[in-house]
């Protein structure tokens, strides 16, 4: 347990001070209980620090990022009032290693959902609303690289996200739903609902089911980002990040210098 409380104030202290440090499979991270055991005492730092719980989100669900690491499966971690961003605000990169933003559909629930055995017509009927995400990753390891256990501990890399102002009722099939991801007006990626785990759905079902074995569930007005739809695109100086999905509106992210 020792090692746990050590590793996640490591963390931590990357997170505020923005200096980066070594993965920790690189310390005996071994395997993934211990690094969601890790996770967890990450953000019981920052709810220590008077953030709040509101939701999670869910990472490596489509089948390229998961070929990528090596792995089979997602992965999720918890996000917290603090990483909570309005749709146009622009962010500090002085407060960030080097972020990475990417499209997702979000999910807001009116109901929990607590596993085993959680289905996409169960996320869908707990859903209240649906809108656009843009999810803004910040790994606090040194160049970028680590592996998945890394990417557990670090609370699946999360740092801020944004919603589109837009709440739709989740009653089209959103693994049609297009997606467009424009940097400075520019189109650089596109997607279709499908591209994380056949539905996005799918990932929050599979959250929920990961979650009872750690004690927990996902909460009603919890809100959840089902995974990135495109390659996530670096944050750079001046920049103005915008996904649109069809059917549910935008959402905007900047960057100052």
């Amino acid at each position: 347990m020792s090692d746990v409380r050590t590793w996640a104030g490591r963390l931590d202290d990357a997170a505020t001070r923005c200096t980066p440090v070594a993965p920790l499979t690189g310390d005996g991270l071994a395997d993934t209980a211990t690094a969601y055991r890790v996770q967890s005492a990450l953000v019981d730092l920052r709810l220590g620090r008077g953030e709040r719980l509101v939701g999670g989100k869910l990472g490596l669900t489509s089948r390229a990022k998961q070929l990528a690491m090596g792995v089979d499966t997602p992965l999720y971690g918890l996000v917290t009032s603090g990483m909570v961003r309005r749709s146009g605000t622009r962010l500090s990169l002085k407060e960030m290693i080097h972020p990475r933003v990417e499209p997702e559909i979000a999910f807001v629930l009116g109901e929990p959902l607590e596993g085993p055995g959680v289905t996409v017509a169960d996320v869908l009927a707990a859903t209240r609303y649906v809108c656009p995400a843009l999810d803004v990753i910040d790994s606090r390891y040194e160049g970028f690289r680590f592996t998945h256990l890394d990417a557990v501990a670090d609370n699946a890399s999360s740092a801020a996200f944004a919603l589109g102002d837009d709440l739709v009722a989740p009653t089209g099939d959103l693994a049609l739903a297009g997606c467009v991801l424009e940097v400075d007006g520019r189109v650089v990626e596109s997607a279709a609902g499908a591209a994380v785990m056949g539905h996005p759905a799918a990932a929050v079902a599979f959250m929920a089911d990961r979650l009872v074995e750690v004690g927990r569930r996902l909460e009603a007005g919890w809100v959840v980002l089902s995974g990135g739809l495109t390659a996530p695109v670096p944050l750079t100086p001046g920049s103005t990040v915008t996904a649109t999905l069809s059917g549910l509106g935008s959402v905007t992210l900047g960057a100052d210098h």
